[in-house]
C-alpha cells in the first residue's frame, strides 16, 4: 500500500489542497481544550511551507449533518494553528463560496489558508453506495468535490482519521484532480506503514488485544486477526459475552445474548489462539468506585454484580504473553477504565506493552487515551490517530480514499 507522500513532490510555488483532520475538542467558549491532532498534522504543513507552496486547508469537525451550526465552525482551529506555526493563517468563513474562493485566489507562498468545516455541506457526506441516493445527490458531491479541488496544484491526505470514508473531501476531491500529484502526509504514512505492512509482516510473536463492549463491534477484527496472529486475548466487555457462549454466568454484565452463537463460532475457529480471561473484577453499581466489589473466576459473576475489568490472575496472565510478544496491537480497554480501581487491568496491559521491545500499535479510540491519560505514549511504537479508520484496516478493509492516491 505504499504511496506518494508530500516530500516526493515539487511544491515550490504550488498551491497544496491538504485535507487534514482538525476535528479537536472545544469548551463552552470554543477554546480548542486538546491540540493534538493539529499538531500531529504540523510536519506536513511545514514541509510544503518551508520549500515555498501555500496551502489551503479542509478538516471537519462534529457532525453538523449537512448545516451550519455555529459551534462545529473550524475558526478555533484555524487560530489555534496559528499560535503553532509562523506563518500567515488566514480563515475563510464558508468552504468553497466567495469568501473562500477570495482567500485561494490571495494566497502566496508561506501562507496559510483554512476553509471552513467541510461537513456544513451536506454534499460531503452523500453515499454513493446507498440505493436510496438520488442521482441529483450524487451530482451534487461530484460538483462539490470538483469546486474544492480548483483550489489545489497537489493533492495531500493527511487526515487518517476519515480515511475509511469516501467523502468529497476524501475521496471525490482527488479522483477529480487528473494529472495531478495526489499524495499522503507524512501522519497518513506513518499509519499506513503500522497498521497495514506491520500486520502484512508481523515479526512473530505476534499478538492482539481486543476489548471494548461488544463482540459485533469487532467480529470482522477477530476473524481477520485470527489468520494472522499467534495470540488473541479478549477483555472489556465482550469477555461477558463469550463467558455467556460457555454457560458461565454473568450476572448483570454488559453481553450481548443474540451473539452468542457467533462467540461460540469464533471460539472454535480460535482453538488455543483465542485467550480469554480467567477471572474477573466485579461491581454492584456501574461507574460507582465505592461500590461493592468482589474477584471471582470468569463465568462466576454473582447475579447482583457487573463485571467491570480482567481481574488480577488474568492481567497477570497478559502481562506475561505480552513480555514475550515481537508485535503487538491493542484496541479497546480491558475494563471500565476510567474508574478506580477497575482499570486496574488496563493499568497492567499498558505497562506490560510499555516495557516490552515489541513493535507496539494503539489502535485509536479508548486505548489511545488510556495509554495517553497512564504517560505510556511516548513509550510505544504508535498510537494511532484514528479509531474507526484503524479498526476497518485491522479487518483488512480497503480504503478507497487511500486506493486512488498516487502510487510510489
Amino acid at each position: 500500500m505504499a504511496k506518494k507522500t508530500i516530500e516526493d513532490i515539487d511544491v515550490s510555488g504550488k498551491k497544496v489542497l491538504m485535507r487534514v483532520d482538525f476535528n479537536v475538542p472545544l469548551d463552552d467558549n470554543r477554546n480548542v481544550t486538546d491540540d493534538r491532532r493539529i499538531r500531529m498534522a504540523l510536519p506536513s504543513i511545514q514541509s510544503v511551507l518551508k520549500r515555498g507552496g501555500s496551502l489551503v486547508l479542509m478538516s471537519h469537525l462534529g457532525r453538523p449533518k449537512g448545516e451550519v451550526v455555529a459551534k462545529y465552525s473550524l475558526k478555533p482551529a484555524a487560530e489555534k494553528l496559528a499560535e503553532l506555526i509562523e506563518a500567515p493563517v488566514s480563515f475563510a468563513t464558508d468552504t468553497v463560496g466567495e469568501d473562500a474562493q477570495a482567500k485561494v485566489a490571495a494566497l502566496q507562498p508561506g501562507e496559510v489558508v483554512v476553509l471552513e468545516n467541510v461537513r456544513f455541506a451536506a454534499e460531503e457526506e452523500v453515499k454513493e453506495e446507498d440505493p436510496k441516493t438520488t442521482d441529483e445527490q450524487k451530482a451534487a458531491k461530484q460538483a462539490f468535490g470538483e469546486k474544492l479541488a480548483a483550489f489545489g496544484d497537489v493533492y495531500c491526505n493527511d487526515a487518517f482519521g476519515t480515511c475509511h470514508r469516501p467523502h468529497a473531501s476524501m475521496y471525490t476531491v482527488p479522483s477529480v484532480m487528473g494529472d495531478a500529484p495526489k499524495v499522503v502526509g507524512f501522519l497518513v504514512k506513518k499509519e499506513i506503514q503500522y497498521l497495514s505492512d506491520a500486520i502484512a509482516n508481523p515479526e512473530r510473536p505476534f499478538i492482539a488485544i481486543l476489548g471494548g463492549a461488544k463482540v459485533s463491534d469487532k467480529i470482522k477484527v477477530i476473524e481477520n486477526l485470527l489468520d494472522i496472529c499467534d495470540k488473541i486475548l479478549i477483555g472489556g466487555a465482550m469477555a461477558y459475552t463469550f463467558a455467556l457462549a460457555q454457560g458461565g454466568k454473568v450476572g448483570k454484565s454488559l453481553v450481548e445474548p443474540d451473539k452468542v452463537d457467533l462467540a461460540n463460532q469464533l471460539l472454535e475457529k480460535g482453538g488455543d489462539k483465542l485467550i480469554l480471561p480467567i477471572d474477573t473484577h466485579c461491581g454492584d453499581a456501574f461507574k460507582d468506585p465505592d461500590c461493592n466489589k468482589v474477584v471471582v473466576d470468569a463465568g462466576q459473576i454473582p447475579d447482583d454484580f457487573e463485571g467491570f475489568d480482567i481481574g488480577p490472575k488474568t492481567a497477570e496472565m497478559y502481562a506475561d504473553l505480552v513480555k514475550g510478544a515481537k508485535t503487538i496491537i491493542w484496541n479497546g480497554p480491558m475494563g471500565v477504565f476510567e474508574v478506580p480501581p477497575f482499570d486496574a487491568g488496563t493499568k497492567a496491559v499498558a505497562q506490560a506493552i510499555a516495557d516490552s521491545d515489541a513493535v507496539s500499535i494503539i489502535g485509536g479510540g479508548d486505548s489511545a487515551a488510556a495509554v495517553q491519560q497512564l504517560g505510556f505514549a511516548e513509550r510505544v511504537s504508535h498510537v494511532s490517530t484514528g479509531g474507526g479508520a484503524s479498526l476497518e484496516m485491522l479487518e483488512g478493509k480497503a480504503f478507497a480514499a487511500v486506493d486512488v492516491l498516487d502510487e510510489a
